[in-house]
């Protein structure tokens, strides 16, 4: 096995499309994640597994049944399994994710937005 470092930067400038998570890396059968996200997403929430959302660069809102959480650069966010979320992003902000490999996206809600087969990148 091969062991090379991973550039954010430069990964994040090989897409542009937003709500789309890429694989970066694995340990521990976990995903380490990148995406852009911009605009609504979806209210959902994941049975079984955490989620841990860092911003990389921009500011991340996570709207929650009882308040809306702001992420700045350089902060994060685990939200525990089966706390119901939605990401919201006024403007571009770019965000690594560390979830285990079975989580899906949009969680327990399947719509346009799911992306059930992830690239690596």
């Amino acid at each position: 096995m091969e062991i090379n470092k991973v550039n954010l930067d430069s990964k994040l400038k090989t897409f542009n499309e937003y709500w789309t998570p890429k694989i970066v890396g694995e340990l521990n059968n976990q995903f380490v994640k990148i995406a852009k996200f911009k605009g609504e997403f979806v209210m959902h929430k994941h049975e079984f597994e955490d989620e841990l959302f860092y911003v990389i660069d921009g500011k991340l809102f996570i709207e929650l049944t009882d308040k809306t959480l702001e992420i700045n650069k350089g902060e994060f966010v685990v939200i525990p399994k089966g706390v119901e979320h939605k990401p919201f992003a006024p403007e571009e902000v770019s965000v690594m994710l560390f979830e285990p490999a079975s989580t899906l996206n949009t969680g327990n809600t399947q719509n346009e937005l799911t992306v059930s087969e992830l690239d690596k990148i």
